[in-house]
């Protein structure tokens, strides 16, 4: 039985390939001889130096950024047609720089992609601009450069159809010839007595019989890539992931946009809601509802009647025609879990699970395709045939694993964190949260740093974390004395201070529960 294989364009150039063979050997065969026995050795032996579970977001940037190093890789993907999902849809500044770096830069072409400036914060009807940071200064507290992106006045990022991107980033696949993508499902690894990962088994679907039978694919390294809900996880990793709430999503159409071409966040009595295009006529509503909601329960009419009874009344006038518009088709709306997972040292023989299914954050701030781009990049200059010739060299591999958990924390500790904590005070549930959110808003009224700041951290622009402990805090402090100067007033107020000060106290406390643990959890190994 012969899988379904999806083979490179033909007439390809092979220049550039090197498997893992000893030098000498290597220098002794023609790169296209070689390409050609690699190729034949995807196709009949389903054997090669690199096997991928998942042709997702991550999984298609490392099989590309591997295959241009000259790796062989077998790309294993359960269905090949368009994915349809209501999150992965907003790529920040740091993203689009770590895509164009990869070769990828034209995948955000040909999908009718939106510029995304920076983000429109709404509270409670009032509205602050958070445009993205100019690149200069961002770049002097850690930032990086090397891309086009990066070298604009002002970086953007980009949001879109999930499906159609992911489709872009497969067919950038599809032309390497190093790469040879297999639709199959992949059920369980291959291992040794040892604990070696060799492999995975997999069920592959006969268009002969229409049947499914079962199948192996080889590879030195196994990256499994199988996003949130990964089959294979709980075998490797201990850490499971948690999930209080869930966004459901509307598409709105022709929606009057309160800033165009910025992401909009809307705060007020209900949890908060991020409104952005993801076409020229299309616009993403992602509504957050945490599990247990009364509002939204069954018996209540469900989360439509939480949308039109608790969500609306607190959106923009100038959106709601939109919100209205989308409810009419009496659906319940698409929801997608908001998991919290952080992340773990890859230790195992012969394969690494990375994505979303290693490290997973709250989807309101869209760090999450930034943060993959970003590891594949990492990844692949630590395991490139320069440092690791051979993928099979177990130790070479794990201990370029060791380095990688720690090195892109630069970056994914901060949108992690940045992530979990502000969705904590944009959805406050308790008088000391409720301060937060308040203090968060005013200090982007103050703009300058208050605002780039911020942003540069949401873009994945800075890459400091300690930029993120000192903004946040900072925000503690305005929310505390904003708290004190509305109790005591003047001097007729006074006798309102003590209480004013406990109030403040539990503020800084409740500051620190909420960012501490996060902190806690990207320092562990």
């Amino acid at each position: 039985m012969m899988p379904i294989i999806m083979m490179p364009v033909a007439g390809e150039s092979l220049e550039g390939q090197c498997p893992p063979h000893p030098q000498r050997r290597r220098n002794s065969i023609k790169p296209q001889a070689k390409g050609a026995a690699n190729a034949e050795r995807r196709r009949l032996h389903h054997e090669a130096d690199v096997v991928i579970v998942g042709a997702g977001i991550f999984g298609c940037a490392a099989a590309f950024a591997l295959a241009q190093q000259g790796r062989s890789v077998i790309l294993l993907e359960r269905w090949m047609k368009e994915p349809d999902r209501i999150v992965g849809e907003l790529l920040q500044p740091g993203g689009v720089s770590a895509l164009e770096k990869l070769g990828l830069g034209h995948c955000l072409q040909g999908i009718d992609s939106i510029a995304v400036k920076g983000y429109d914060v709404i509270y409670y009807g009032q509205e602050v601009e958070i445009p993205y940071p100019a690149i200069a200064g961002a770049a002097a507290k850690g930032g990086i450069r090397g891309s086009a992106n990066e070298k604009s006045t002002r970086p953007e990022g980009r949001s879109f159809h999930h499906g159609r991107f992911v489709n872009q980033l497969r067919k950038a696949c599809a032309s390497q010839p190093n790469i040879t993508i297999v639709e199959t499902e992949a059920t369980e690894t291959i291992t040794t007595h040892k604990n070696h990962v060799l492999g995975v088994a997999c069920r592959t679907l006969d268009p002969a019989t229409g049947e499914k039978q079962s199948d192996y694919y080889f590879g030195q390294l196994t990256i499994v890539a199988d996003g949130y809900a990964s089959k294979f996880r709980k075998q490797y990793i201990k850490r499971t992931p948690v999930v209080k709430s869930k966004f459901y999503a509307l598409e709105l159409i022709d929606c009057d946009m309160p800033l165009p071409n910025y992401g909009t966040v809307i705060l007020g009595d209900a949890e908060p809601v991020l409104i952005y295009q993801i076409g020229t006529r299309e616009t993403r509503a992602l509504i957050d509802i945490p599990d247990g909601t009364p509002t939204a329960a069954a018996s209540v009419g469900g989360v439509r009647a939480h949308i039109r009874n608790v969500v609306l009344p607190s959106l923009p006038k100038k959106v709601i025609p939109s919100f209205e518009k989308a409810l009419e088709d009496g659906k319940i709306p698409k929801s997608m879990p908001n998991s919290w997972l952080p992340p773990s040292t890859q230790t195992e023989k012969g394969m690494v699970i990375l994505g979303d299914a290693m490290n997973m954050r709250h989807p309101l701030t869209g760090g999450g395709m930034t943060v993959a781009f970003n590891d594949v990049l990492l990844l692949s200059s630590l395991l490139s045939p320069e440092r690791v010739p051979s993928l099979g060299d177990t130790v070479a591999v794990q201990k370029a694993m060791k380095e990688f958990h720690w090195k892109r924390k630069g970056l994914s500790s901060i949108v992690n964190i940045l992530a979990q904590a502000l969705y904590a005070l944009f959805a406050a549930n308790d008088s000391q949260l409720k301060a937060l959110q308040r203090g968060c808003f005013a200090y982007f009224q103050r703009g300058g740093n208050c605002v780039d700041g911020p942003a540069g951290l949401l873009a994945g622009i800075i890459r400091q974390p300690i930029v993120l402990v000192y903004h946040f805090f900072a925000v503690a402090v305005l929310a505390i004395w904003l708290v004190i100067r509305d109790a005591v007033g003047g001097l007729a107020g006074l006798w309102r201070l003590p209480a004013a000060l406990a109030m403040s106290l539990s503020i800084f406390l409740k500051a620190c529960t909420v960012i501490f643990p996060y902190i806690l959890s990207e320092v562990q190994p």
